[in-house]
């Protein structure tokens, strides 16, 4: 059978590892067997069926669910489209009753979370940011509390190597959307591994978490630093008085007639900003605008930047999922994104507003999708790249941007010519150098910190195909 894609299976084997007899090519094609019996080669070992939970099905939550804030943070499908960590970007929140409600899908730090519907394959670690959580009944969660430390941050880590990703993925069904279930988890074979190489893991796993946790910090820092010139108290913005104005000072300049336009509070952050010298985005930076929806299939030349990419510390390239082919790109005369581009999204419920900055280190080429903006500084622009990406992500920012939207029913967005007439402040020099300097070094951070991820993810890899003292070995010379 030397050069065919076929492969012989055990009956028995197949019934203990598939009680519904699956015998399509997704569950017994011959790169997955492969890999199965590369794991099973050495001791292994399935997660107890007792820490595997689902979400809560049906209408479990009371009317004090989806909290926008506080709470509990109750985890989505959306909220794991990568490995390792959970996006935190569209997090809802339930009660503290709801959660003591659903106890038995409560997760909490060093526990895993799946999605069972879509994205499938991604395990995210529950870290000390989120703490105590819950999720949602389109999730699985893993409750770790009877390993130890190192046990739990090296489960993880396999679960995220390519061998778990494609024994996970062999056992979903479904054709227009793809599915898993508890039973399907319990069937993932983890190799046993040394303790010396569980507690190597584990230092890298809680490596990355304080590298991360610094980069916040950090962007944090650069966040503050802006708000402390121009953010104005709330107790300022609330205590705003509604007031008429005349047909020449309302319709007659800005052609709207709807009363959100007109709130007393955008008049307020006007008035703050009158404080500082301003200017407008196209004055400063040019505007980019990528056309296109031909993605490529199996090819992945040009990877296509979408809103999901878009993160207050930076583009996540490592999650794109659309290409377009070099060809393709020749043809719609595509931007490529460089070094310091401002990615502004123009549209969408959840998304219109969200900003990032392109801050990237390999050698791979991305453009836009059609939702997006970009924002190139121009030569001699008084508004560094970084600085304009802090306001549009401050209060006063994503207020200003907000009053232009247009549209409803999921559908809205706002146009060139209006986010053009938002005033920018023209703050210190020296400020604005800090401020840059502070988010730069957070996006070296959190580089640092998925790269210390994926070392631990490979390590594993490597242990289990050529032993732990070259997986060792490696990453000590990676150290």
């Amino acid at each position: 059978m030397d050069g065919l894609e076929l492969i012989e299976v055990s009956l028995k084997d197949l019934l203990n590892e598939n009680p519904m007899f699956r015998i399509d090519s997704k569950f017994v094609n011959k790169k997955t067997i492969e890999v199965l019996n590369a794991v099973k080669r050495r001791e292994f070992f399935y997660l107890k069926p007792s820490c595997i939970v689902n979400g809560p099905f049906g209408s479990a939550l009371t009317s004090e669910a989806h909290l926008t804030g506080g709470g509990i943070p109750l985890i989505r499908s959306l909220n794991i489209n990568d490995g390792f960590y959970v996006d935190q970007s569209n997090m809802v929140y339930i009660s503290k009753k709801d959660s003591d409600m659903l106890q038995h899908s409560r997760l909490d730090v060093d526990d895993i979370v799946l999605s069972r519907v879509g994205s499938i394959g991604f395990f995210a670690r529950i870290d000390s940011r989120l703490g105590i959580c819950n999720i949602s009944s389109n999730n699985i969660g893993i409750k770790l509390n009877s390993y130890s430390i190192n046990e739990k941050h090296y489960i993880l880590t396999y679960l995220n190597t390519k061998y778990a990703y494609l024994l996970t993925n062999r056992r979903a069904t479904g054709n227009v959307q793809q599915k898993l279930t508890v039973n399907d988890i319990e069937k993932i074979p983890i190799p046993i591994l040394s303790e010396q190489f569980y507690s190597r893991i584990s230092s890298l796993i809680q490596l990355s978490e304080d590298t991360r946790n610094k980069s916040e910090s950090i962007y944090s820092s650069a966040e503050q630093a802006f708000a402390q010139l121009v953010e104005m108290p709330a107790y300022k913005i609330e205590s705003a008085q509604s007031y008429t104005k005349p047909f020449s000072e309302s319709y007659r300049l800005s052609g709207r007639l709807d009363a959100e336009y007109y709130q007393p509070k955008y008049d307020v952050y006007l008035s703050l900003l009158q404080r500082f010298e301003t200017t407008k985005i196209p004055c400063e930076f040019d505007v980019f605008k990528n056309t296109g929806t031909n993605y490529a299939d199996g090819i992945d030349d040009v990877g296509v930047i979408k809103t999901k990419q878009l993160t207050n510390s930076g583009i996540d390239t490592d999650g794109v999922e659309s290409y377009f082919s070099n060809e393709l790109c020749i043809k719609y005369k595509s931007t490529f994104l460089v070094q310091n581009d401002v990615i502004f999204a123009s549209m969408g419920v959840g998304s219109l507003g969200k900003v990032s900055l392109f801050s990237y280190t390999g050698d791979k080429a991305f453009v836009t999708d059609s939702t997006l903006r970009i924002y190139r500084a121009k030569k001699g622009t008084r508004i560094l790249p970084e600085v304009l990406c802090v306001f549009l992500q401050s209060t006063v920012g994503q207020e200003l941007i907000y009053r232009y939207v247009v549209g409803s029913t999921g559908i809205i967005n706002i146009y060139d010519e209006d986010i053009a007439k938002i005033p920018i402040p023209i703050i210190d020099s020296a400020i604005q150098k800090d401020i840059a300097a502070k988010v730069q070094e957070s996006f070296a951070l959190r580089r640092r910190s998925k790269q210390l991820l994926e070392y631990a993810k490979q390590a594993v890899e490597m242990a289990i195909e050529q032993g732990e003292d070259a997986a060792l070995a490696w990453l000590e010379e990676k150290s």
